[in-house]
C-alpha cells in the first residue's frame, strides 16, 4: 500500500504530531503525499517534520488551534499559498477526557465539544464553501472510551458524516478500538485504513463509519540490547 500512490497529494494532519497523527503522517508521506502537520506545540511539529524530511517524505509544519475556526481557516489558506492545493484533510477528532463522566465539569465537556465536534463542522463548512472535491477522514473518539461523553460525541460525528455524503462531500470516519500505542507498528490497521480512503481511485466512497480493531499493546517490549522493560 504504501507506495507512491499518493504522489502529488497535498493532505492536512491535525495533531500531526502526536498520537495517532503521528502515523498517520508517516504512512502518508512514505505513499507520497506532501503532508502539512498541523498541532499546536511549534517545537514538536517541526521535529516530526524533520523525521519524516529525513525518511525521504515531504512534511511541512504548521502551528494552528483548530478548535478555533478562524485558526483553522488561517491554515487552510496558508497550504494553500504554498502547494496551491489541498487535496485531503485527516482530521484527529478523538480528544478523551481525563476525568469520569460523573464529575466531568461543563469546561471540560466544552474542551471536548470544540476539539471534536465543533472543529469537524467548522472543516466540513468551509470544505462546501471554499474548497469543493477535498476529503475529510475523521478519526473519531475511540471504542475503549468508556465515559458515558464520548457516544454523543461519536454519535453527532457519525450524523454529520453519513449526511454529508448526500450533499456529494467526501467525508468519513474511523473509530479506533483503544487510543494510540504511540508506536506505529501496532497502530498500523488505523494508518492503512486511512491512507485506503485517502487513494485517488476511492473517491466514491463517502458517508463512511468503520470501526478499526487493533492489537493489543503488548504489557512487556524487548529493547534493542535484547532486555525487556515495561510498557
Amino acid at each position: 500500500m504504501e507506495t507512491q500512490r499518493l504522489q502529488d497529494q497535498v493532505i492536512a494532519v491535525t495533531s500531526g504530531d502526536q498520537g495517532y497523527g503521528r502515523a498517520i503522517s508517516a504512512s502518508l508521506t512514505r505513499a507520497g503525499a506532501s503532508v502539512v502537520l498541523i498541532g499546536n506545540n511549534s517545537e514538536t511539529l517541526s521535529a516530526h517534520a524533520s523525521a519524516l524530511e529525513q525518511a525521504g517524505g515531504i512534511a511541512i509544519p504548521l502551528k494552528a488551534d483548530v478548535s478555533v475556526t478562524l485558526d483553522w481557516l488561517s491554515a487552510q489558506n496558508r497550504i494553500l499559498e504554498i502547494f496551491g492545493a489541498l487535496h485531503g484533510i485527516v482530521h484527529l477528532a478523538d480528544k478523551r477526557a481525563h476525568t469520569n463522566f460523573t464529575v466531568l465539569s461543563e469546561g471540560e465537556w466544552m474542551e471536548l465539544f470544540n476539539c471534536n465536534i465543533k472543529s469537524s463542522v467548522a472543516m466540513t463548512q468551509l470544505i462546501q464553501r471554499r474548497l469543493p472535491g477535498t476529503w475529510l477522514t475523521l478519526v473519531g473518539p475511540h471504542l475503549d472510551e468508556p465515559g458515558l461523553q464520548a457516544y454523543p460525541q461519536r454519535g453527532a460525528l457519525r450524523g454529520l458524516v453519513e449526511r454529508a455524503a448526500t450533499e456529494e462531500l467526501r467525508l468519513n470516519m474511523v473509530l479506533p478500538s483503544r487510543a494510540s500505542s504511540g508506536e506505529a507498528k501496532y497502530d498500523a490497521p488505523l494508518s492503512e485504513a486511512v491512507l485506503t480512503l485517502a487513494l485517488p481511485e476511492l473517491q466514491h466512497l463517502r458517508g463512511n463509519v468503520m470501526e478499526v480493531p487493533l492489537p493489543p499493546v503488548p504489557k512487556y517490549r524487548e529493547e534493542r540490547e535484547g532486555g525487556v522493560r515495561s510498557a
